[in-house]
């Protein structure tokens, strides 16, 4: 799956200033490195993201931070629906290699509470991102693909 595959609302986030952009993608980016698998598929994801976010610049996107910097900069998101936005994104691409860890897990759970995202919200975001992939999957059966 392509990032551009996944927007649908994703327009406003195009209104974001270019420092909430990249906190938006270092996320993601951080997201990707927690399981020590990354692949390249998941960069090709981010990449997309930044192309479509009209970030030229990856360099501040790739670089290595801890999970505190991370967090701390989650909070300049300061839109909800931004915000619920990118645990969506987070849910995706930590599904993206049909295995999400407990490191992953905590890291969406930690990433919401940092932006005002309650626990139950970030659950039915997870949720809703399971039946997407089992259905999109069901698609593949039922078409032949």
């Amino acid at each position: 799956m392509t990032y551009t595959e996944t927007l649908e609302t994703n327009n406003f986030i195009l209104n974001l200033s270019k420092e909430q952009k990249t906190v938006f993608l270092k996320a993601l980016f951080y997201m990707a490195n927690i399981d020590g698998k990354r692949d390249n598929q998941e960069i090709k994801y981010i990449i997309d993201a930044a192309k479509t976010y009209k970030i030229e610049n990856f360099e501040d996107i790739f670089k290595a931070t801890s999970q505190e910097e991370i967090l701390s900069e989650l909070k300049t998101l300061n839109n909800r629906r931004v915000c619920l936005e990118l645990i969506k994104e987070l849910c995706l691409l930590g599904h993206s290699d049909s295995d999400l860890t407990d490191d992953e897990t905590l890291f969406i759970g930690h990433a919401g509470l940092t932006m005002g995202v309650e626990l139950q919200k970030i659950e039915q975001i997870s949720n809703w991102i399971i039946d997407k992939i089992i259905w999109l999957e069901q698609g593949k059966t039922i078409f032949e693909d």
